[in-house]
Order: C-alpha cells, then structure tokens, then sequence
C-alpha cells in the first residue's frame, strides 16, 4: 500500500480517459501525484499449476516532495498472515502541519470469467481488513471507492442502477443480473461490463459480468506538531498468490522460459534449490517438489520519489512455519528465528521490490482461492 501525507488535498477524479494503462489516484496539491498499484504478473506457463492465483501488490510509504514531514524510521512486519508497517514521522518545522494521510488499496479487476481474485476478506470495502493507529490509538479511517472503465469514472452510472462497486463478489454478479436489457448494452458498450454464455442445459444462457476496476482509498486527516514525532501503524491482511502444486523441481518445466524469470524475481540460489530438489526425491516424484505456493508483493520502490531517505529502516519475514522454506531478494538477510528473516538499512532508499515465495509442504496447505466470494 501507498501511503501519502498531502497537505490541504482534494482527491478528484476525472471523466476523460487516462493517459496511462497503470491505475491511478489523482490527488491535487499544485501538482499531480500518481499513485500506481498493480498486480503482480506471472509466466504464463505457470497457468499448469492447478487453483492458481496471483497476488495483489501492496507498497510501502510514499511522501511527495513538497511535504514537510520526514520519516525517522520504518519497521516493516510481513508474514502470510498479516502486514504490519510502522512509522515514526517527524515534523521539523517550527508550525503544526495537517496533512492528509491516503492509503490507496490494490486496483481489483475482474478481466475475464477464470479471474481468480486474491483478497482475504469478502468485505466490499475494507478489501485486506485495513487498520490504522496513531501513536497507539485506533483512528476513524475514511473511504473512497470509484469504479473504472478504459479509463473513466463510471461510479455515478452503476451506483444509479444499484450495482455494487466491488467486482469480484456474487452479490454484484446478482445485482446486474437485475439491470434492464437497454441499460445491460449502454454498460458493455462502455467498456463496464461483457456478455457471457453459460449453458444451463436447456440451451445457452446469457449473463452480464462485471469488468471494470474497484479502486478503493483509505484516509484521515493528520496533525503533526512541531518539532515532534509522530507513531503511525498501518496493519492489513496480505493479497497472497497461491498455486496448490509448485513446478519447482520439474526437471523438464524448470527448462521454460518462467523459471528464469522466477529466479530473477525471487532470486532462487542453490541451497533453496536443493531443498526443493530433495524433498521431490523423497517422494520420488517425477514433476514438481511436493510443496504448494504463497506468493506475496510488497513495493518498497514505490517510495523512490522521496526527497530524503529513510534514516532508519528494519524489515522482518516470517514464513508462518518453521516448515516451510522461503525465498526473496536481500542484502544483510539474518535468521532470526525458525520462522523469521530480518534485513536492517540505514539511510536507506529502495531501488527494488520486495517479492516473497513461501513454499508449504502439501499436507499442510491450506489455502484456497478467493474466487467469486459472498
């Protein structure tokens, strides 16, 4: 998630097209900021592994270069069951600033009817259970949800014909089910929804189904006194692609072009490897290692454009258990416990993502797809 301190700021939303494919929030303060959050792609080759989801992207802290507010420090606490971020901001300056504190939630689109939609919660509009304290107390949290189509703010069109905004639940494919035939055309005519064909025995049944993006933003106004810190903690349940059966240890699938692609991502060394490797052959299997995937993106670079960086920055992964094997991109990566990684940063910037592969042995795996829920 993205989290931005704006002074004096008017989220608005425009009626022409984008200029960009990537979601965006427009938030005025003299100048535009564009806050991008987008899933996260996989090799197509993977679409062998069976119940395959992909991740929803979620990032980190993002201040715009006319803020006033710097960040003393970050601890970042991410585990398949829960993201955890804390910051502590300082306002150096010798007034009071009031800022607005945005958390923009991952863009959610259903593209097609396989659509597998990762979300761990089948609530329309806290979509990862999002909480916030600030300096140890809960804080009354707004939101905002708009819905897209090629581009375009078409929240007014579907609220009108008592449509719900979120794409992925049942409740919204019952609602257009509802929608009169001449009103059904002018949404697929603006790109909101599509014709599907279902064949219900009796012959072939026709059924609007939703393809427009849900961008939903959390956000509260903020004091920050002068010259004082400011504890701000954001917690949300992870976006989590998940596959039932890895294709890592396929002697012939990790010939295809995706495996390359995943080591760079996860940077998958040796040791990994021949952990995967032996417990294929202790199952004697002839295709992948005996393991199902977790799959979880956080965007550390999505904080490039601060004008300072981060004086101190502390991240902790934690597998979940002890064992499962895990993988992902670091300098300085410590165990510190059966469960847990740490990397420590100071004066630090980010010029990467953190991208995080857990595998589970298969008599634990217990994930399953959130697909169509409620």
């Amino acid at each position: 998630m993205l989290l931005v301190l704006v002074d004096r700021v008017r989220i608005a939303t425009s009626t022409k097209p984008a200029t960009s494919s990537w979601p965006r929030l427009v938030v005025r303060l003299a100048a535009a900021i564009t806050l991008i959050g987008c899933p996260s792609l996989l090799p197509s080759t993977m679409a062998r592994a069976a119940e395959r989801t992909a991740e929803l992207a979620t990032g980190g802290l993002l201040l715009p270069k006319t803020a006033e507010i710097e960040i003393k420090s970050e601890e970042l606490y991410i585990s398949p069951r829960q993201i955890r971020a804390t910051y502590r901001l300082r306002n150096p300056a010798s007034d009071e600033v009031r800022s607005l504190i945005v958390f923009p939630m991952p863009d959610v689109t259903v593209s097609d009817a396989a659509t597998d939609v990762s979300l761990p919660t089948d609530d329309p509009k806290n979509l990862l259970g999002f909480t916030a304290l600030v300096d140890g107390k809960p804080v009354k949290v707004n939101v905002v949800q708009k819905a897209f189509a090629r581009g375009v703010d078409r929240t007014a069109e579907l609220e009108r014909l008592n449509v719900p905004l979120a794409p992925h639940l049942q409740t919204t494919d019952k609602a257009l089910r509802r929608v009169p035939p001449g009103d059904g055309e002018d949404l697929t005519k603006k790109g909101l929804t599509a014709v599907e064909e279902y064949s219900v025995g009796r012959g072939m049944l026709k059924q609007l189904s939703p393809r427009w993006t849900l961008r939903t933003t959390h956000y509260w106004e903020q004091k920050f006194p002068a010259r004082k810190e400011v504890k701000i903690e954001q917690r949300y349940k992870p976006s989590i692609g998940r596959s039932a059966q890895t294709l890592l240890g396929d002697p012939e699938a990790m010939k295809d072009a995706w495996f390359k692609a995943y080591s760079r991502k996860y940077c998958l060394n040796d040791a990994f490897l021949a952990a995967v490797d032996q417990a294929r052959q202790k199952t004697k299997s002839q295709h992948g290692a005996p393991f199902s995937e977790q799959r979880i993106s956080y965007l550390l670079a999505a904080g490039a454009n601060w004008e300072r960086p981060i004086d101190d920055l502390h991240i902790v992964v934690d597998t979940g258990s002890a064992s499962n094997l895990i993988s992902f991109c670091g300098d300085g990566v410590k165990k510190i416990s059966p469960t847990r990684y740490e990397m420590h940063k100071t004066d630090y910037s980010a010029s990467r993502d953190l991208h995080i592969l857990i595998l589970k042995p298969t008599r634990e795996a217990a994930g399953r797809s959130r697909r169509r829920t409620k």
